[in-house]
């Protein structure tokens, strides 16, 4: 048996036993849920239609912003420069980063009446949507192509993003609001890249109004989801095998794995398993799905990311420790001139800074977001979800989220 399919096979077996238990408590035909061929004909057309489309189609204006970042990726913005009632007012500019595998789709799929983005704009807030580099829209480079220089393309994980992408991004918000200071708003991996980028620029505490941070993630020891935990445990076998394969990129675009997990999604006795495996990462909360978000969704998500980005808080959930990348100990030596790679000061942060926080969240669990609480250097305010099974896509998906989430955080906003 070849290593590649040792490799499709381990995944497979891994899936079917991480999502068994899951499986016997689906009470929802979930099969249904994520059945994209199944939408009306109008949510079809949103699923296929362009993001930009799809914002001016609910009755908003959008733009697409185009930025080099320093080390050469070309990052594509989108704005949503006010809402329905028109460019009424002083408009703050807020700056929605979204997770790991996503993109700015995330801030809008769920609708005018649902979405953070659409909410903000009507009211009164100038939204800016940023993507990262890697995924599906800022998949460009001045001078490597993702394919034919895949190693060096994707030799990125959350630490250069936090330290190129973003701040260049931000600047370039402030420079085309003529803001001085600016709103973040992240979510994920969004969270991270903001403990970096002001742990390690101290200049950029001074270009915030304030930091929201929606499902905290900086700390990991205590994640739960036991997908998540297993490869983290096989993260120095996966990283080998995805390296000697040439992948880089994930979800791989084009590779033996790639194929082999589309045939095995595709059939119906393996098909409930690998829509399973989505709730198994982050936790469970049928009340507030939203099937046809969900499903429109499908379209936009995943959006890529590197494996590296996964590899580093696999190491994260390993060492315990918030820190840059571990090279090994003697490319540490080399690189930071001590064996383990230093850690990120989160007393530096000055900005002030709000958690959000829930109990069923499977990735930011309640003592690893206490954590982080107590060492940041500004904390103004931590919010705990009042419903308990508030998981960690609720907070962009979740039906109820405008009410336990949004309008509670524009409410502080109005404070700065």
């Amino acid at each position: 048996m070849s290593l590649i399919t040792k490799t499709v096979v381990v995944i497979a077996l891994f899936d079917m036993i991480v999502v068994a238990d899951v499986l016997e408590n689906i009470d929802v035909d979930i099969e249904k849920i994520f059945r994209p061929g199944n939408l009306a004909k109008d949510l079809q057309e949103d699923a296929a239609l362009p993001l930009l489309d799809l914002i001016r189609k609910k009755g908003y204006p959008s733009e697409k912003h185009t930025i080099h970042s320093k080390q050469g990726y070309i990052l594509e913005m989108h704005r949503i420069p006010y809402g329905k009632r028109g460019p009424w007012g002083n408009r703050p500019a807020v700056y929605l980063q979204h997770g790991i595998v996503s993109s700015s789709a995330d801030w809008v799929l769920s609708g005018p009446e649902k979405s953070f983005a659409y909410i903000l704009a009507d009211a009164g807030y100038d939204v800016w949507l940023p993507n990262v580099r890697g995924n599906k829209y800022s998949r460009k480079h001045k001078w490597l192509d993702p394919m034919k220089n895949a190693k060096e393309f994707w030799d990125f994980t959350w630490h250069e993003i936090a330290m190129d992408d973003v701040p260049t991004m931000v600047d370039y918000v402030r420079e085309q609001t003529r803001q001085d200071k600016i709103f973040y708003i992240g979510h994920s991996q969004g969270t991270t890249v903001s403990y970096v980028m002001l742990s390690r620029i101290p200049k950029y505490n001074d270009r915030f109004r304030a930091v929201f941070s929606l499902s905290p993630v900086a700390y990991m020891k205590h994640v739960i989801s036991p997908f998540i935990r297993v490869l983290a445990m096989l993260a120095n076998f996966f990283q080998m095998v995805t390296g000697s394969l040439n992948m880089y990129e994930f979800p791989p675009r084009i590779s033996p794995i790639s194929v082999t997990a589309k045939w095995f999604c595709s059939h119906n006795i393996f098909k409930q398993v690998c829509i399973a495996t989505v709730f198994s990462i982050c936790g469970f909360n049928y009340e507030q799905l939203n099937s046809t978000v969900m499903a429109v969704a499908l379209y936009q998500t995943p959006a890529g990311a590197s494996f590296k980005q996964l590899f580093h808080y696999a190491q994260e959930i390993n060492s315990g420790f918030f820190c840059q990348w571990d090279h090994g100990f003697l490319r540490n030596i080399i690189i930071y001139k001590r064996p383990t790679p230093p850690k990120y000061e989160l007393k530096n942060v000055k900005a002030p800074v709000y958690l959000y926080y829930s109990n069923n969240d499977w990735l930011a669990n309640i003592t690893d977001v206490e954590r982080l609480a107590s060492e940041l250097g500004n904390l103004q305010g931590k919010f705990l979800c009042t419903d308990k099974k508030f998981s960690h896509f609720d907070y962009l998906y979740g039906i109820d989220a405008p009410r336990l989430v949004y309008y509670k955080l524009i409410e502080v906003m109005k404070k700065h």
